[in-house]
């Protein structure tokens, strides 16, 4: 059985991977803070918005964490088809259930349901992302840890849904997206917990793509995504902040305007 390593570049992936999850969640929670305030094609931006932001925030932190990842014994590469389904799978499974949640006005019954598919969903593109790989050898998996591993998606999908339609302030946000950045990660590394490879030492070249050839562009690219998508939210007045902004102005014309002349008395 070959050895695994979860961090041959040290601590640098794991805690890089937390950090997208924890931006990718920041950013899905804040979207629909605004979509809640919105109405019409508005919500339904924002709300797409959120989906796009989770989901590649989940998708970028699985694969910046197998950037650390290696077995000894053999190379490793990725299927390019696969790994870009496991991507459109995270956002479109994250997408389900944000607007099944912010369409429902927030009944337990849809929070279950969307917090169901969205931890199975995610937990999907993390398999998904793992039928992926291309190596020497059998790839198996503990059963019992891949169970949990489901279990950890589902309840952190629905805490994640939760949190988006309860927590409204910045700093609450902050938080909420520290702890779900770690439910998320805690997921990944139960999963890969359960895989187990078994080396057939071969000279073959493997069919596939480097890490260094398709994932670290890739997720450089979704990266800059949420960094970019961050700084347009943040920058982006809410529907309340621009109502205040309209009520501001309105009294500072009604302050200036000249008051009207009283008429001039009537002459004989």
């Amino acid at each position: 059985m070959g050895h695994l390593d979860h961090a041959t570049f040290g601590w640098l992936t794991p805690v890089l991977s937390y950090a997208m999850a924890c931006i990718g969640a920041a950013l899905g929670l804040r979207c629909t803070v605004r979509a809640l305030d919105a109405t019409g094609r508005s919500r339904h931006n924002w709300l797409l918005t959120a989906a796009s932001a989770i989901g590649t925030g989940i998708w970028t932190m699985h694969f910046v964490a197998m950037l650390g990842f290696g077995v000894t014994g053999t190379d490793i590469r990725y299927n390019v088809p696969l790994t870009i389904l496991s991507l459109i799978v995270a956002v479109t499974v994250v997408g389900a259930g944000v607007f099944a949640v912010g369409h429902s006005g927030g009944r337990p019954r849809a929070l279950l349901l969307g917090g169901l598919t969205t931890g199975l969903g995610v937990a999907s593109m993390h398999y998904l992302g793992m039928a992926a790989l291309r190596l020497h050898g059998d790839v198996t998996y503990d059963p019992l840890l891949v169970a949990l591993s489901i279990a950890i998606a589902v309840v952190a999908a629905t805490a994640a849904l939760w949190a988006a339609l309860n927590i409204r302030s910045p700093r609450a946000v902050a938080v909420a997206s520290l702890v779900m950045g770690a439910a998320v990660s805690s997921m990944h590394y139960t999963g890969m917990l359960a895989v187990r490879v078994t080396v057939a030492p071969s000279d073959a070249v493997l069919p596939g793509a480097t890490t260094m050839q398709f994932i670290f562009p890739l997720a450089v690219g979704l990266g800059s995504y949420l960094f970019l998508t961050s700084a347009f939210v943040a920058l982006t007045p809410t529907a309340r902040e621009r109502a205040d902004y309209a009520s501001a102005g309105r009294s500072a014309e009604a302050a200036i305007e000249p008051a009207s002349p009283a008429p001039e008395p009537a002459t004989s």
